[in-house]
């Protein structure tokens, strides 16, 4: 397993798209500073700019280059679901891309708990883009087979490893309020 997340971590690293498993779907992800991959995914699955995208993170220290210091308030409703299947709406850095934000003012991130998730950021050294892999308005990928059905020769890499037990996509949570923007049920 480490050879295999090493050589995803290495195409993360130099400007691919991978493929990898999540708490609950498989994922496209990619070097979130990289706009040339960012713009790559947005193209395979068919999905507009403004819609944003998540970014996840082996440890809170990864997402620092995209989001503001959290509030006392924001850091004690997220610190407990995390690492988790729970994604925060949060104040992104002002030098956040808009090709991350969609253009607001605020990002999407998670600390992931799904093991080759989190070994994927720590061996890329850098938290990376996480939507899930399909194309736009269709089901997302449950294996590795089915992501190479999907993109074939389009994914640099696929991380193939065993998908968590959340039962679909992450719940998001708007981190101001702590409102359930989307249920974890729902893909």
């Amino acid at each position: 397993m480490n050879e295999a997340i090493e050589r995803v971590a290495d195409a993360v690293r130099s400007g691919g798209v991978v493929a990898y498993p999540t708490e609950g779907l498989w994922g496209l992800g990619c070097d979130p500073r990289n706009e040339a991959a960012v713009q790559r995914i947005l193209r395979l699955k068919g999905r507009r700019l403004e819609q944003g995208l998540i970014v996840i993170a082996a440890s809170g220290t990864q997402l620092v280059p995209f989001i503001q210091p959290l509030s006392p308030q924001m850091a004690e409703r997220i610190r407990p679901s995390w690492p988790g299947p729970v994604t925060w709406i949060v104040p992104a850095d002002e030098d956040c891309p808009a090709w991350l934000t969609g253009g607001r003012n605020t990002l999407a991130v998670r600390v992931s708990a799904h093991a080759p998730a989190r070994r994927l950021c720590f061996a890329a050294e850098t938290a990376i883009v996480s939507t899930s892999a399909n194309r736009h308005g269709e089901p997302p990928a449950t294996n590795a087979d089915q992501v190479r059905e999907m993109f074939g020769d389009d994914i640099d890499a696929i991380l193939d490893a065993p998908l968590g037990d959340a039962p679909g996509a992450s719940e998001i949570r708007d981190g101001a309020t702590g409102a359930v923007l989307r249920s974890a049920a729902t893909p």
